[in-house]
């Protein structure tokens, strides 16, 4: 009874207690969440605050670049390159083929003449009406009025090439016009003109083996005329095969031979063609800041042989040269050339003299000349410019040999204008006044008013 009042009372205790206890724990287990809440709000805060961080030292890093580009930069700097199409090579520069670059170039020319002939007109297509040649003017004709012509034969072209070849350079150079070959036809119809070589020749370092002008010839001092030559009667004018070798200044060469001659008592030229050896030349040329200087020496053998009259002769020529241009002024310039000799007469004047005549016994006796001209070229504005030219010959004569019908001497004098209104095109007209004396005194002129227009490319 009285445990059993016993376990009573004790269950009722235990019962009393945790009725008691209840509400505490309850109470705790309410705390622990909250708790539980609040860490994990600020761990929350806390990664959101890294955040941040990282990104506003990204942000500074972003910066400090900005401030360093800034201080490192140019003051102005460039701008960026525009990308263009790369512009082809100039025309003049020429074109590779190989190792060699070739150029093409030329020029097209168109004149017109009005000339009066006192000892009658040349006949219709005689190249003394498209260019002057002082041993063609007429003597002793028919004056007649003036006579119109036009022609275009003065146009040129060139091919040139340059290259290295085995450590050598190499190059050539071919140049024709269509001045001396007239075509199938005439000026009816279809004015023709056939191409005519004028230059044609190879260049290896120092050597030149081809078609050029003479060594004996200064074309550096021709002057600027609207006729073909312009002084034809004082300048050395010859374009033939040779073999030049250049060191510096000087410059010698062998070349063709030729042998003009007057048939004793006079007559028609006889072109021998019947020469053993080559025509030698030696040349010295310098250039100064006042101008250009050149000498030159001429050597050659005259030879003439006639199996059906007997004759075999063969005598020396000889020549000097001296020409020069200086400068006058800033843009002006004076041209000079004196030549002279004996046996040289196809080299000056357009074979103005023969090179020698035969005498009475059928031997060649040497023909002496004299020759020169003197030009002056000044410039009146950008563009415009004039030559006023001289030139002229005398012949030395054997008249018991060349009878009284040789040529004795001849001059001209030309004046022009010409105008370059663009590059490489050219206007102008030129008015020359030239004679011929033949060993009797008799004589004849032209006076011509050459009108041209000229584009170069």
């Amino acid at each position: 009874m009285i445990k059993s009042r016993l376990s009573a009372v004790l269950s009722a205790g235990a019962a009393s207690a945790a009725l008691l206890c209840a509400p505490d724990i309850a109470s705790a287990q309410s705390s622990q969440a909250a708790l539980e809440a609040r860490i994990a709000q600020l761990e929350a805060e806390l990664n959101a605050l890294k955040g941040e961080v990282v990104a506003a030292r990204t942000q500074q890093a972003a910066q400090a670049q900005d401030i360093i580009r800034l201080e490192t930069r140019p003051a102005n700097p460039a701008p960026a390159p525009v990308q263009q199409t790369a512009a082809p090579a100039s025309l003049s520069e020429g074109f590779r083929i190989g190792d060699h670059t070739v150029k093409f170039g030329g020029f097209v020319k168109v004149d017109a003449y009005a000339t009066r002939y006192s000892g009658g007109d040349p006949a219709n297509g005689d190249s003394l009406r498209e260019f002057h040649i002082p041993g063609s003017i007429p003597i002793g004709g028919a004056d007649e009025d003036t006579a119109t012509d036009f022609n275009a034969r003065q146009t040129r072209f060139w091919l040139t090439t340059d290259g290295i070849v085995g450590g050598h350079k190499i190059g050539t150079r071919m140049e024709m016009d269509f001045q001396t070959l007239p075509g199938a036809g005439d000026q009816r119809t279809t004015s023709p003109a056939n191409p005519a070589l004028r230059r044609a020749f190879i260049t290896i370092d120092n050597w030149l083996i081809g078609q050029e002008w003479t060594n004996f010839q200064n074309t550096a001092v021709l002057p600027e005329s609207a006729d073909f030559i312009g002084a034809a009667e004082g300048t050395v004018f010859a374009r033939q095969v040779q073999v030049r070798y250049t060191r510096g200044p000087f410059s010698v060469s062998v070349e063709n031979p030729e042998t003009t001659v007057t048939p004793f008592g006079g007559g028609t030229r006889v072109v021998a063609d019947d020469n053993s050896l080559p025509d030698f030349t030696a040349r010295y040329a310098v250039s100064r800041p006042w101008g250009d200087v050149q000498f030159a020496g001429l050597l050659r053998q005259l030879k003439y042989q006639n199996p059906a009259s007997n004759i075999d002769s063969t005598a020396t020529g000889w020549g000097l040269s001296a020409s020069t241009k200086i400068k006058v002024g800033s843009k002006d310039d004076l041209r000079l050339m004196v030549t002279g000799g004996e046996g040289i007469g196809r080299y000056v004047g357009l074979n103005f003299s023969n090179d020698a005549v035969l005498d009475a016994s059928g031997e060649l006796d040497a023909i002496g000349v004299v020759a020169g001209f003197a030009a002056y070229r000044h410039v009146w504005a950008p563009g415009w410019r004039s030559s006023l030219i001289w030139s002229g010959q005398n012949v030395d004569n054997d008249t018991r040999f060349t009878g009284l019908s040789a040529n004795r001497s001849a001059q001209s004098i030309h004046a022009n204008l010409i105008w370059s209104p663009v590059t490489a095109f050219d206007v102008g007209a030129e008015l020359m006044f030239a004679d011929r004396e033949i060993e009797t005194g008799a004589s004849g002129d032209l006076t011509r008013l050459i009108l041209f227009a000229k584009y170069g490319f």
